[in-house]
């Protein structure tokens, strides 16, 4: 019975117990008096509100250190169970978005002309845009993001062990990130768009991502052209967009 306990004792038991629990911190938390807290919310309403999706972006250089900062703060986002399941794929270089721009042109040009119907074609009339992608090869720079739907390695689970490890909420916690990146960028003073060419598939092959990545969307980025034009919107009214239970 006493060799029993002995050989217990060394069992390495995580297996059975799980993770230990996270480490819990103290919050950061800067407590702002109420006129600093409509000041800074009203500053950032105004900024946020001048910004536009950018289809015709200038050649011009942006300093990298602003892709990385916008970066930097996407992955400041929630996600679910704290998983991150994001990569951020900046391509700058010349034939990369050579390669982009044909693949979905290619894509796109087969949506307008057999796979959209003829709904969607009435919605996008008015804004002008058709299956020629030119901003895709123009922007000095463009941020590829992947949702990661799950981990396969060695190590995939907190306790080492090796697996496939699901990923929760990955749209909605892409999604959040993708908020972030965009203020981020725009409050940098650069220029974006939001473009998802459908399907999508071919941004694994030519940036060589994982099967568990699946692309979410591109990110033009740059400063726009000299005379660059957006159409005339209206978004909708506070008073339609929000609804008040006190």
């Amino acid at each position: 019975m006493i060799e029993f306990w002995r050989e217990l004792m060394t069992l390495d038991l995580s297996a059975l117990t799980g993770p230990m629990p996270t480490e819990m911190v103290p919050l950061e938390f800067e407590r702002l008096d109420a006129e600093t807290q409509r000041a800074r919310a009203l500053q950032f309403f105004q900024r946020m509100r001048t910004r536009r999706s950018v289809r015709q972006f200038s050649s011009e250089p942006v300093p990298f250190e602003l892709i990385e900062l916008a970066i930097r703060t996407a992955g400041t986002a929630p996600s679910g169970a704290n998983q991150q399941p994001w990569r951020f794929i900046v391509v700058g270089d010349p034939e990369l978005k050579r390669q982009i721009r044909l693949a979905a042109e290619a894509e796109e040009r087969e949506n307008y002309e057999r796979r959209f119907p003829a709904e969607w074609k009435q919605v996008l009339e008015p804004l002008g845009t058709d299956w020629h992608k030119e901003f895709l090869e123009i922007a000095p720079y463009l941020i590829v993001v992947f949702r990661i739907d799950y981990e396969e390695s060695p190590a995939a689970f907190p306790d080492g062990t090796a697996g496939r490890r699901k990923h929760y909420y990955v749209m909605e916690s892409v999604g959040i990130a993708v908020g972030l990146l965009l203020a981020s960028l725009h409050q940098a003073g650069l220029a974006t768009l939001t473009h998802t060419p459908n399907p999508m598939k071919f941004l694994n092959r030519i940036l060589g991502r994982p099967k568990n990545e699946k692309p979410y969307l591109i990110i033009p980025v740059g400063y726009p052209a000299e005379g660059a034009s957006v159409p005339r919107l209206e978004k909708k009214p506070l008073e339609e967009i929000m609804q008040v239970f006190e």
